[in-house]
């Protein structure tokens, strides 16, 4: 059975050494972020990760959920894991402390969701969603529905949904068909049906929350004319008591190929009572605050799959003996060498450890992003966070599943052996190349939509950001040479694509689109590549101080790599771009 091991060192380092956050100015609750403080935060939650979480992840796997007479079950032990979160305060983490959250800067939120999805993604799914839920009511709720509904969510005694998908749309949402059809009470009722819902049924918690898209009639057509709608479970009583059932039911769980521990439901609402969130028409926007949310939360999905698959794979490495090093026996007191002597093995090896780590830090970084909007009214860091967020789900989720699958291979036969784990891995990661919008889509918004955001000031601004940094820190030779110049070269072509798509993409947009995923990649790998130079920084600077920690020497030797063997990978990507729509539009669709 896999293991897992909280990577706490390797946080604390992106978070306190890299980023410097218990330094950060004009970032409310940043000033209490010591080193000791996040320490102390993290390894309570790795304890719960490692020893609670874990444990469960092949059991929901081989079980999965139970569907009985419209009831859904959990898996077994999930429950009671989910009252230990509860009972801890883990579910409100990063809330509000009017509704009863600790108020704890997201990025810390951001370090503990890691652990928990590493250790088991379908569990982390229930309160995660609830929290996208939360946020959504949050932001755009009546101050009656906060009060009724943040409290009990913040707790998890009310878990949360979103329910967008229909079964003839999934992206084009202009097409769903589910009705709002409004009373002389002001509540709504709800008719249609909305699947792939995870966590739309359970027995975890004493109520529901879905958040629900649906168009009033005579509104407009398309996006224009869709609400969004809160429709719980249970109706609330006037004293917050539950009242009676509404007319909302599951009416199957899927069978997937992954995260078979969390229920993913088909959902029937037969004129279910609603309740209007924001106005009328405008319920795409107000989703689009969990949907935003869940994007960058599915981004750290896929680093936590990664993350806890290559912990195994260096583990298996280790202890497999397979042939000899060809340079000459390396244990000569044992019948072969471990599988890690051999390059072709290294080569794996480090190509998912300079993933994870890399990815990382990406994701905290973006996380700091949104402390820096909600905590501190930073427009320019909402701009930002705004257009990597494409990045973070597209780009990260597509290595990350490579990574599983690297990490599957170093196990060979045993790696396509369900007892041996690495295929859940593989399964779970899966997903997150596909939900919460394809990563096809996520290439779209980010070149259709986000790279022209505000004039395309917030490119413009992480262009300048990645050269200042380079400027500033060209004195240090050995940093110029193995990461600034690098990074200096991949930017020149993240800045020659976006040139290309500007000059032609606006005489024909399937120049630019038919690029979108290249540029997507090409865009991560520019990110990740920055990520890799301040960390090397910071590491450097350990060292220069007297740090006797062979934790900085690892991290230098494996950002090189990042910036020798992955980093020119933006050559090509250009190369790609640069061909434009003809290669790609060149067959009639009858010709496939």
């Amino acid at each position: 059975m896999p293991t897992y091991t909280p990577p706490i060192r390797d946080m604390l380092f992106a978070m306190h050494e890299t980023l410097k956050i218990h330094e950060a100015a004009g970032v409310a609750g940043y000033e209490d972020m010591t080193e000791d403080f996040t320490s102390a935060i993290l390894e309570e939650a790795g304890k719960i990760a490692r020893d609670v979480l874990a444990p469960l992840n092949r059991v929901g796997d081989v079980e999965g959920c139970a569907f009985e007479n419209g009831v859904v079950r959990a898996p077994k032990g999930f429950k009671e894991a989910f009252d230990t979160l509860r009972e801890g305060g883990w579910t409100g983490l990063d809330c509000d402390p009017e509704y009863g959250g600790q108020g704890m800067p997201y990025i810390l939120a951001t370090a503990v969701g890691e652990m928990h999805s590493a250790a088991n993604m379908a569990f982390s799914m229930y309160p995660g969603l609830t929290h996208g839920a939360y946020s959504a009511i949050r932001a755009h709720g009546s101050e009656e529905q906060k009060r009724t509904y943040l409290p009990k969510m913040v707790t998890c005694e009310w878990t949360g949904t979103m329910n967008l998908t229909e079964p003839h749309c999934g992206t084009d949402l202009g097409l769903l068909r589910t009705k709002a059809e409004p009373q002389e009470d002001g509540t709504y009722r709800i008719t249609g049906q909305k699947i792939f819902i995870s966590a739309g049924e359970h027995d975890m918690s004493e109520n529901i929350i879905h958040l629900v898209l649906a168009k009033i009639p005579g509104g407009p057509e398309g996006v224009k004319g869709i609400s969004l709608f809160i429709v719980p479970k249970f109706l609330v009583n006037e004293d917050g008591s539950l009242g009676a059932r509404n007319a909302v039911s599951c009416g199957k769980i899927e069978e997937k190929m992954g995260i078979h521990g969390n229920a993913t439901c088909v959902m029937n609402y037969d004129g279910a009572v609603g309740y209007l969130v924001g106005e009328k028409h405008k319920g795409l926007r107000a989703m689009f605050t969990m949907m935003n949310e869940a994007r960058i939360g599915v981004g750290m999905q896929g680093l936590a799959q990664a993350a806890v698959a290559y912990e195994n794979a260096v583990a298996y490495a280790r202890e497999r003996l397979q042939g000899r090093a060809v340079t000459g026996a390396a244990a000569p007191d044992k019948p072969a060498d471990p599988l890690i002597v051999h390059p072709d093995v290294r080569r794996m090896l480090m190509d998912q450890k300079a993933f994870v780590e890399g990815a990382r830090m990406f994701v905290l970084w973006g996380a700091s992003l949104i402390d820096r909007e909600l905590r501190g009214g930073d427009k320019d860091a909402a701009g930002l966070i705004a257009l990597m967020t494409p990045v973070i789900k597209g780009f990260l989720t597509d290595k990350a599943f490579e990574s599983t699958v690297q990490a599957q291979q170093i196990f060979g036969g045993h790696g396509y052996i369900e007892e041996w784990g690495m295929s859940q891995f593989v399964r779970d990661a899966r997903i997150t190349m596909i939900y919460e919008g394809a990563n096809g889509i996520q290439a779209l918004d980010l070149v259709g939509r986000k790279l022209g955001l505000d004039g395309g000031k917030h490119v413009m601004a992480f262009f300048e950001m990645v050269k200042t940094f380079i400027k500033q820190n060209e004195g240090d030779p050995e940093l110029a040479k193995d990461f600034l110049e690098p990074l200096k070269k991949a930017s020149k072509d993240l800045q020659a694509a976006a040139m290309f798509f500007m000059q032609q993409g606006m005489k024909n947009p399937n120049e630019a689109l038919a690029g979108s995923t290249d540029f997507m990649h090409l865009f991560g790998h520019v990110c990740l590549g920055y990520a890799w130079s301040m960390m090397a920084k910071a590491a450097r600077e350990a060292i220069a101080a007297g740090k006797d920690d062979p934790f900085y020497a690892a991290k230098l030797a494996t950002g090189r790599y990042y910036m020798a063997r992955h980093l020119p990978e933006t050559a090509l990507r250009l190369a790609r771009i640069q061909t434009g729509a003809a290669p790609v539009m060149a067959l009639d669709a009858e010709a496939f």
